[in-house]
């Protein structure tokens, strides 16, 4: 079970929670969300970039008075992505599951983060970490193996340098493993416990290959 190693590094557990990453990770479908990206400046389209090489389906709603050419043209590719022109308003965070703030106001990003603080929806504020409910990270993709890394907000630069180690140590045919598996857990017989160790003794070797 993925939750059986959860507290496996002792040494992480004794640092204190200054130094600590208590980030608790997690894998969105933003397919089935409702996401609202407030600005449609540079930033703006780096977030909204971000979430398309992840989730290319990802329901998003951009809303600026002004859009870069460049995010225009992202968003007219993906048909699940709707731009408005026009100044944010309250209103706007109506049936929304998260929100990522962007604009080159500061009093207009406190706001947003503000308001989606009363409707209890998570909120991003972009190069803001303590307006932050959720950071955006680096994300490996290998098939069906997805990676996601933090550094807690104190480096995107680090998460981009793990990205691309990780991206390159990971072999291009995992998924095909992933998919191979997939299948024999199929054929198993006996309760979940049983599956579970069976699963364990077949995949011992990944560990420890070198």
């Amino acid at each position: 079970m993925e939750e059986s190693k959860t507290f496996s590094n002792n040494q992480d557990l004794a640092l204190s929670p200054l130094e600590r990453n208590e980030l608790y990770p997690v894998f969105l479908k933003l397919h089935n969300l409702k996401v609202l990206i407030v600005g449609g400046g540079n930033v703006g389209l780096e977030k909204l970039s971000f979430l398309l090489k992840s989730s290319p389906n990802a329901d998003v709603e951009v809303v600026a008075p002004r859009f870069l050419p460049e995010l225009e043209v992202l968003a007219q590719k993906h048909p699940s992505v709707q731009l408005t022109y026009k100044k944010f308003n309250r209103w706007m965070l109506r049936k929304r599951h998260m929100v990522i703030a962007c604009t080159d106001d500061l009093k207009v990003n406190k706001r947003v983060y503000d308001l989606s603080r009363k409707r209890y929806l998570i909120c991003n504020i972009a190069d803001t970490p303590p307006l932050c409910d959720y950071y955006l990270g680096g994300i490996v993709t290998k098939g069906n193996v997805k990676i996601a890394i933090s550094t807690n907000g104190k480096s995107p630069t680090t998460a981009k340098r793990l990205r691309e180690f990780f991206e390159e140590i990971i072999p291009d045919d995992i998924n095909k493993m992933v998919e191979n598996l997939n299948e024999y857990r199929k054929t198993l017989k006996g309760d979940f416990e049983e599956k579970v160790q069976k699963m364990n003794e077949i995949t011992e070797a990944l560990k420890n290959k070198e």
